[in-house]
């Protein structure tokens, strides 16, 4: 950040007084720019006892199966944001029942939320960041093809406790940026820049 976009004078990145972090501060009129935590909201969506995945039509992670999800908007709540994000990716009407998951991931500065839902019937069909969608019993989850951490172990959290009564205990993790991440996003920012690369000189 360069600019404030109050009065368009140049900004510095200093802590503020009262504070303890550092943030950007415009020098002329003072507004402090405060940056947070995106949150992305999603659904598993249940149909006798199969689950709705979506395979990527978009990086990252092309091709690779994630439940519908994504960043909240101004104005929703997360549920219906979870809802909303079934909707786009797999045209699919959900009934939420609870929250399932709720996971950090403080090194990309998100926490994914995942919703248990019903899907009332198997009814869906992919949506713009969707190559498909299907309906996957446990033994049928594609586990190597799976596109984020917060998804497998939403996934597996969901399996373990699917039939605890009356209700599902929500997991509260956080994801930790170990080396095999580390490498996994190397990879995705490389391929990234080979396809923006490709379009320069095509």
């Amino acid at each position: 950040m360069k600019y404030c976009s109050h009065c368009g004078a140049e900004v510095s990145h200093r802590i503020p007084p009262g504070d303890n972090r550092e943030r950007f501060v415009c020098d002329r009129c003072d507004t402090i720019f405060y940056q947070n935590p995106n949150l992305v909201a999603g659904t598993l969506a249940v149909y006798q006892q199969q689950i709705l995945l979506c395979r990527r039509a978009i990086e990252p992670r092309l091709g690779y199966w994630t439940l519908p999800a994504g960043f909240m908007e101004n104005g929703e709540s997360t549920s219906a944001a979870a809802c909303r994000e079934t909707r786009e990716e797999a045209n699919a009407e959900v009934t939420v029942q609870q929250l399932l998951s709720l996971i950090s991931v403080p090194h990309i500065d998100q926490v994914h939320l995942f919703y248990l839902a019903r899907l009332e019937q198997p009814q869906f069909s992919s949506g713009e960041e969707s190559l498909e969608v299907a309906l996957f019993s446990e033994a049928d989850i594609p586990w190597q093809e799976i596109a984020f951490p917060t998804v497998s172990r939403t996934l597996k959290h969901y399996f373990r406790h699917q039939h605890t009564t009356p209700q599902l205990p929500c997991l509260t993790d956080t994801i930790e940026l170990t080396d095999s991440l580390k490498r996994l996003e190397q990879q995705e920012n490389i391929k990234q820049h080979q396809k923006s690369a490709s379009r320069q000189t095509s």
